[in-house]
């Protein structure tokens, strides 16, 4: 008696490898380094080319001391304590004016950006302010404020909460109005609405203005610790010009490159916690 076809049994098909597999093991079976062996491959060529430029004297000492020696005046500001003591108090500056900078500048944005009538009160206003430098506004800022704490604060508050302001409210006003008109079929109130779709849709662009902010803030340190400061990573790098010590100039100008690469990195691990929901293309 003849089978059907439906009866046969479907045909037996090798298992899917994992994607974890797929995705490091290229053609040939060969695993990929990991990434950050593979990111850390041209700093230490670069630190290699430094340290041979310096050691056959085509870099003069006087002008860039090699990474040895750099390293090892370093190891000294540590050790009897001045650099963790300038990097304690250049913290501090930037988280008060990260702080000041950012209620500022989410408040400005949430105004602006969830409602016609906010935008256009305060929209103008921004956009006439964010065109003058705020590095420009030193001299008034030391009229208006001393030459204390205050300016150096409100100088990076600045810088912060222009690149916050411009990043939300562009993240807000880039929600997909359909969204929105679905909540509210839905039975969402405004309230509702702005917490479940509004303020989640536009959390890719805060995050992103945060990047720039933390960014913004490290510059805006270095010319507000020139404010007559007496401590400070800049206030180390200003004595030292004085005094021609090149390898503490280059000290502190790597502190500051660590301290917006550690910024950066608390950022993007923010970004990767509160937007696992969002998946994005990540490179091949």
């Amino acid at each position: 008696m003849p089978v059907g076809t439906d009866a046969l049994p479907p045909p037996v098909t090798a298992a899917a490898p994992p994607p974890e597999l797929v995705a490091i093991t290229p053609r040939g079976g060969r695993r990929r380094p990991p990434r950050w062996l593979r990111r850390s491959v041209a700093p230490i060529l670069l630190l290699a080319l430094w340290q041979a430029l310096g050691t056959a004297g085509a870099l003069p000492a006087q002008a860039l001391p090699p990474p040895v020696t750099v390293l090892c005046k370093a190891v000294e500001m540590t050790a009897d304590g001045t650099l963790p003591s300038a990097m304690a108090v250049s913290l501090q500056r930037v988280l008060y004016g990260l702080a000041l900078g950012g209620l500022i500048g989410i408040g400005l944005a949430l105004a602006s950006g969830l409602s016609r009538l906010g935008e256009d009160l305060v929209d103008p206003i921004v956009q006439m302010l964010r065109t003058v430098p705020f590095i420009g506004l030193i001299p008034l800022l030391i009229i208006w404020a001393g030459i204390g704490e205050a300016p150096k604060v409100v100088l990076i508050a600045l810088g912060v909460g222009f690149n916050l302001y411009l990043n939300l409210h562009a993240g807000i006003r880039s929600v997909d109005n359909a969204l929105v008109e679905a909540g509210g079929t839905l039975g969402l109130n405004r309230r509702q609405q702005i917490r479940h779709i509004i303020l989640p849709g536009a959390l890719p662009g805060l995050m992103t203005g945060l990047r720039y902010a933390l960014t913004v803030s490290w510059l805006a340190l270095v010319f507000g610790e020139a404010i007559n400061a007496d401590n400070g990573i800049g206030f180390l790098m200003n004595q030292a010009r004085e005094f021609f010590q090149t390898d503490v100039i280059v000290v502190c100008l790597l502190v500051y490159a660590l301290l917006g690469l550690t910024a950066d990195l608390i950022v993007r691990t923010l970004e990767r916690i509160l937007l696992s929901w969002r998946p994005t293309f990540s490179g091949t």
